[in-house]
């Protein structure tokens, strides 16, 4: 597979993590959920020379989204994706959590929803939607599985020693268990050495976080067949 560059635009005060995905020699980038800095990530795209393919947005939270508008301007043709669980927090301040932040933030509608188990084709990517709610209703990350090693956008469900925050709906130990079922069946079942570039701190890999995240230990220990000797 041909290589690619990601590059990192870390926005305050969140400490979020948005990227941008392009192929040497072609003219168009894909970006992962622009967040304040929506300025940095246009000049990036200027200077590189390259046409905004799509944005992608792995949830609806307003750190995640706060740069929809700003590129959308920008480049209006480019295409605004993110799941069908979390696409009416686009457009909703409560919904979003920017209501009480003092800085509400809307974004654009989606030009397209997608669900579990679509693919994407763009900027030269192949891309597998795998859709993990828990951090947020209708959570996806996105998975070029067919790059070597595979890459995981994974916005905030996995991060390197942590999972994502399940305190923002009804029931966190319901959306605690949903988080962890939608990990080990939907993130673990990667290679190893697959890298995951979350919504926050830095890329880990899958085997790093099988063998010390502490949340996915934890899981794995309590849901483990049990051998009973029979």
């Amino acid at each position: 597979m041909a290589e690619f560059t990601i590059d990192v635009v870390e926005s305050a005060p969140y400490a979020q993590m948005a990227y941008v995905l392009s192929r040497p020699g072609r003219t168009d980038a894909l970006v992962v959920d622009p967040g304040f800095d929506s300025r940095t990530i246009l000049e990036l795209l200027e200077h590189d020379g390259k046409s905004l393919a799509a944005i992608l947005n792995t949830h609806g939270h307003v750190d995640h989204i706060a740069g929809n508008a700003a590129l959308k301007a920008a480049h209006p043709d480019a295409p605004l994706i993110i799941g069908r669980g979390d696409a009416p927090m686009l457009t909703d301040r409560v919904k979003n959590l920017s209501a009480p932040s003092g800085e509400p933030v809307l974004s654009p509608p989606a030009d397209r929803l997608v669900d579990d188990g679509d693919r994407l084709e763009l900027a030269g990517f192949s891309i597998l939607v795998r859709e993990i709610p828990g951090h947020s209703p209708g959570s996806v990350v996105y998975i070029l599985d067919a790059e070597e090693p595979a890459a995981v956008l994974g916005g905030d469900v996995l991060f390197a020693g942590s999972i994502g925050r399940v305190d923002f709906g009804g029931d966190p130990k319901r959306d605690f268990e949903v988080l962890m079922s939608g990990i080990t069946a939907k993130l673990l079942t990667l290679p190893d050495e697959a890298r995951v570039y979350p919504g926050h701190g830095g890329v880990t890999t899958i085997g790093s976080e099988r063998r010390t995240n502490p949340y996915v230990r934890e899981y794995l220990a309590r849901t483990a067949p049990r051998d009973d000797g029979a």
